[in-house]
């Protein structure tokens, strides 16, 4: 998310990120963080007190006025564990399927050269 300012409207934050702002804290599916003090006196949402508590990292632009949040990272905020079936080969160049480790822990390394 690429923001002008670090107090952002609640609706907006929603559907950027799919974390609403509830009486019950910051909240997406059934999974509820509590951050009373992320609520600005003007009913905007702080970004940087958000960030805090999910886990989110922000970086500032300061020539150009702007802020990079990325998407909340394990700790309290992880909603859930499932990975996509998604399309993978094997050493011999086979497809190989995720599903087929179903009921495994799997660790995937990903590398890229640029």
């Amino acid at each position: 998310m690429i923001l002008d300012s670090l107090t952002v409207d609640p609706v907006s934050f929603a559907s950027a990120t799919g974390w609403e702002s509830k009486p019950e804290g910051l909240c997406k599916g059934d999974q509820c963080v509590p951050a009373p003090e992320a609520i600005t006196a003007d009913g905007r949402l702080d970004v940087s007190v958000v960030a805090n508590k999910l886990g989110m990292a922000i970086v500032e632009d300061p020539d150009h006025g702007a802020f990079a949040l990325g998407p909340e990272s394990g700790g309290h905020a992880l909603t859930t564990t499932t990975v996509p079936d998604l399309p993978f080969t094997d050493a011999d160049g086979n497809p190989f399927s995720l599903n087929s480790l179903h009921g495994r822990k799997v660790l995937l390394v990903a590398w890229a050269s640029w």
